[in-house]
């Protein structure tokens, strides 16, 4: 699985108050001397990476989602929770995806387990629905339209960008193999902090490990949990909704399309904003 209830009105999600640690990066063989996005859980390089992409004055990093932005993976992850209640024997309504969409796997989990009743632990259902889900994409996972166009264009002109994620490190590291690791100087799994979103916790960790102010990055979300957690970190935001509608705020930009987004659209938000 990946995320909980997820949404924007949904309670916070457990845990502490502070992010758990990251290790440091490995580097890649052949990746251009950026770190290994594929670790355990690989921290960029710091204010170095953000200097040689950008002035400090202005955009600073590019901090991504993953399923639902970069790749086409929301509706797998809504198949595999009704496939999987389906043998628990319980029926899913589609009423239940409004809460689970974008949001940590803990809060997702729990969520489901309370509002069907049904008789299984938090831990056994996680890891049920991750290795389900993890099977599902093995067949093959589309990215949405723009990114591997973005992604690249970020390297090109050393950009630092972070995957910044509420699924787990397992689903990472597959999801890694179609979006290419060396696209990314960092990622960060939701198994990996101790509040994920909603909370700011993982955006405020990702630009801290860039070495960049959270209000000189942009985040780049699909739903309304993930925007929340991006705007209480004090990032830009440009929405892509993917299940749900959101709708433009201050220092939010919401497009149809990633391939609406480019580096010289990215830098003119945080140089309209200052």
């Amino acid at each position: 699985m990946t995320r909980p209830l997820s949404r924007a009105e949904v309670p916070p999600a457990f845990g502490g108050s502070a992010p758990a640690p990251v290790s440091a990066p490995v580097r890649v063989p052949g990746g251009g001397g950026r770190p290994d996005a594929a670790g355990p859980s690989a921290a960029g390089s710091p204010a170095a990476s953000t200097a040689s992409g950008a002035a400090a004055t202005g955009l600073q990093a590019v901090l991504l989602d993953m399923d639902g932005t970069l790749v086409d993976t929301e509706g797998f992850w809504w198949e595999t929770e009704v496939e999987v209640f389906a043998e628990l024997g319980y029926a899913l309504a589609d009423e239940h995806r409004e809460v689970v969409v974008g949001g940590p796997m803990s809060r997702s989990a729990t969520y489901l387990i309370q509002a069907t009743g049904a008789d299984i632990s938090l831990g056994d259902l996680t890891v049920l629905l991750n290795s389900r889900f993890i099977e599902r994409v093995e067949r093959g996972v589309s990215l949405m339209p723009g990114a591997r166009r973005l992604l690249t264009e970020l390297a090109a002109h050393d950009v630092p960008a972070a995957l910044v994620s509420a699924s787990h490190r397992r689903v990472i590291d597959r999801m890694l193999v179609s979006l290419g690791p060396e696209h990314f100087a960092l990622t960060l799994a939701g198994d990996e902090v101790e509040r994920t979103k909603p909370h700011p916790d993982p955006y405020l960790l990702a630009a801290s490990r860039l070495g960049a102010h959270p209000g000189r990055c942009v985040v780049v979300e699909d739903t309304a949990t993930g925007v929340a957690s991006a705007e209480a970190a004090g990032c830009h935001v440009v929405a892509v909704p993917s299940v749900t509608r959101i709708e433009p705020a201050h220092r939010r930009t919401v497009v149809p399309s990633l391939e609406e987004v480019d580096l010289p659209f990215l830098h003119s938000l945080i140089a309209s904003a200052y």
